[in-house]
């Protein structure tokens, strides 16, 4: 049994849980909706600050650029000897603090005849310029991207981050500028002009980037390898592209696209460093073809946001339990006389009917309520005084056609074999009612020791009067039946008889027939009932061919036609009423005349008692859930030879 939950609980649950929603709701849109403000906020100040470090980066190094472009002017030309150019280099590195190193790195021969490498070098050495010779066999630098790429291409372009070993030493990335000589009227590539800038120094500058407590900025290079990094074992040892492979992190391989083909974006990752959901800005730097990248954690990022959503959480919360203590006076108040009308209607209901209801002051709906209440109190007294009477009137007319059901089913022969010591015939029939009572008859009875009258019918109408009338109709028919009175003869007495005084307009279907026990002819009229079925021995099925003819009690003085048949030894005849053929199933379907004959054809030929049976169990099946509507009745017939008497007097055909 189901704990029983008071009205003022309801109420106060149906009401906080309603509050709950809408505050939910509200509380999800309002975190929703200010995380895309922040995030709308963050990515302008995100793009402002990666314009800003790039704007400062791609300063630095436009005028790195400037340097190698001016010298590779001076040098295109004749006049400089070797001191000239190392003085040059040496002026060159002084004066201009942001480059680690330049130099001027010849074609093979291409400063002397009789000398291969020609490269001198200056870089800074614990803050002076120093002077060092590029080329061996140790470093061929004309073979090395830096030489190779500006050379190829004809003209100026920034070198992938490298350790530059045999040279500066150092992390570095280097601006080439290629210079040019005429030689027979073509220009050809002399060698190149460099400016080396420190990755120490970028780092510095990009480490300079603060976002919140743990964000940071990275700069990659033209084909992704990473420039800078807080974590030093990156830079240049790893790319997005490897990073991305290693962690199978297909968005960062996109990011990692988009950076290299200059686009600019502000997107979602997972940060590679950390491993946290993070936010990333990049942009890129023109003239370098490098990228810079600025990474906002996620977890800082919504940190105002989540601290926003808990106190109003917290503030909702604290205003529900208020609004529960409200809720609940307010709800007790209301129910109180509820309660107090449902403990006195409990007790009207469990049948004490003598019980005082509440006084209730207020003209409000309680005090309605309560004064129906009363008014139902009295209209029940009243009520069940009357049912009372009613319900002992219904039980004696429920005993009296208990009993009216005994008395009709006594009129109808119910013990089969009804003649034990006939064995020229089979017979066995079956009766369901409709309702209590029913207007189906079927009656049979000898005439004589060879002479077997049977009949079937149906009262048009359902119960008592239909039941009366058809105690009447079998009364008659077996009270004016004889050897001598053809069916048709006694189908018009009975006729007759019925007109007498029949005010009610009530009328039988009937058919009936005389079988001969010793020739199997049968003598047969109608009077408007449904044609037998005919099941000859050998298994054909069909209809006996009747007579038309008016029903019984429509008119005085109908005539009726004889007609007459014969059945063969093992032949069988299935009387029946309209209760079979016209019985519906649940989806008012009929069982019909036709599924009748097929039905009987299926069974093959069986006993009479089985046959009856048989008939009545699929007509049942057919309807299924639906209510019986009409009385079914089935009497079947068989005739098995010319043996009559009790066994000992056979008389052959």
């Amino acid at each position: 049994m189901s704990k029983r939950i008071g009205l003022a609980a309801r109420l106060i649950v149906m009401i906080l849980t309603g509050t709950s929603v809408i505050f939910g709701a509200t509380a999800a849109y309002n975190h929703f909706f200010t995380k895309r403000i922040v995030l709308r906020e963050v990515e302008g100040s995100a793009r402002n600050l990666s314009l800003a470090t790039v704007y400062r980066i791609q300063s630095v190094l436009a005028g790195v650029q400037k340097i190698p472009a001016n010298l590779a002017d001076v040098v295109g030309g004749d006049g400089y000897n070797q001191e000239g150019l190392l003085q040059l280099l040496r002026d060159t590195v002084t004066r201009n603090p942001e480059i680690y190193g330049s130099a001027i790195a010849y074609e093979p021969h291409g400063f002397a005849a009789d000398s291969l490498y020609f490269a001198p070098y200056c870089y800074r050495e614990e803050g002076k310029p120093a002077i060092t010779y590029l080329g061996g066999d140790d470093y061929r630098y004309f073979y090395l991207d830096w030489y190779q790429i500006p050379t190829e291409l004809g003209r100026p372009s920034w070198s992938e981050p490298y350790y530059d070993e045999g040279g500066g030493n150092i992390l570095m990335a280097t601006y080439s500028v290629p210079f040019f000589r005429q030689q027979g009227g073509d220009r050809k590539a002399a060698g190149v002009v460099t400016a080396d800038i420190s990755l120490a120094w970028l780092k510095q500058l990009v480490e300079s980037v603060k976002i919140g407590k743990t964000g940071y900025a990275f700069l990659v290079s033209a084909n992704g390898v990473l420039v800078t990094h807080p974590d030093p074992r990156l830079i240049i040892r790893e790319s997005l592209f490897s990073l991305a492979e290693e962690r199978h992190d297909d968005s960062l391989r996109t990011i990692g696209k988009a950076m290299i083909q200059g686009k600019r974006g502000f997107t979602s990752f997972t940060d590679f460093h950390s491993q946290r959901p993070a936010w990333l800005a990049y942009e890129p730097l023109l003239m370098s073809g490098w990228s810079l990248g600025v990474v906002f954690p996620a977890d800082e990022l919504f940190a105002p946001v989540r601290q926003l959503t808990v106190s109003v959480i917290l503030l909702g919360a604290a205003g529900f339990l208020l609004l529960g203590l409200v809720i609940a006076m307010i709800a007790r108040s209301v129910t109180r006389p509820l309660t107090t009308l449902a403990l006195t209607t409990g007790e009207i209901a469990r049948g004490n009917l003598d019980i005082e209801l509440p006084n209730v002051g207020a003209n409000d709906e309680v005090g309605d309520l309560t004064r129906s209440f009363g008014d139902m109190k009295v209209a029940l007294k009243e009520y069940i005084a009357d049912l009372a009477e009613t319900t002992a009137a219904k039980e004696r007319i429920e005993s009296e056609l208990k009993i009216a059901r005994t008395i009709q089913m006594s009129f109808l022969p119910k013990h089969f074999p009804p003649f034990p010591d006939k064995t020229s015939f089979d017979i066995f029939a079956r009766l369901e009612p409709a309702r209590h009572v029913g207007g189906d008859l079927y009656d049979f009875f000898l005439l004589d020791e060879t002479h077997l009258l049977f009949s079937v019918g149906d009262v048009s109408d359902k119960g008592v009067p239909a039941a009366l009338f058809m105690a009447v109709t079998k009364t008659l028919l077996k009270g004016m039946a004889g050897v001598d009175i053809p069916p048709a003869v006694l189908l018009e007495q009975v006729n007759n008889e019925l007109c007498l005084e029949n005010d009610s307009a009530m009328f039988v279907t009937l058919f009936c027939g005389v079988l001969d026990l010793t020739s199997g002819e049968v003598a047969f009229a109608n009077g408007g009932h449904n044609p037998p079925v005919v099941i000859r021995r050998g298994g054909e099925v069909e209809w006996l061919s009747v007579p038309p003819g008016l029903v019984l009690g429509g008119m005085e003085g109908s005539k009726y036609r004889p007609a007459a048949m014969r059945l063969a030894a093992g032949d069988q005849l299935l009387l029946y009423t309209d209760g079979v053929t016209e019985a519906r199933n649940e989806e008012d379907l009929l069982y019909s005349d036709q599924r009748l004959l097929d039905t009987v054809r299926g069974f093959g030929r069986q006993p009479v008692q089985v046959l009856v049976e048989r008939t009545m169990d699929s007509v049942q099946e057919f309807a299924g859930q639906a209510a019986q509507a009409d009385d079914i009745t089935l009497l079947a017939i068989e005739y098995r030879g010319g043996a009559v008497g009790n066994g000992s007097n056979v008389l052959a055909l």
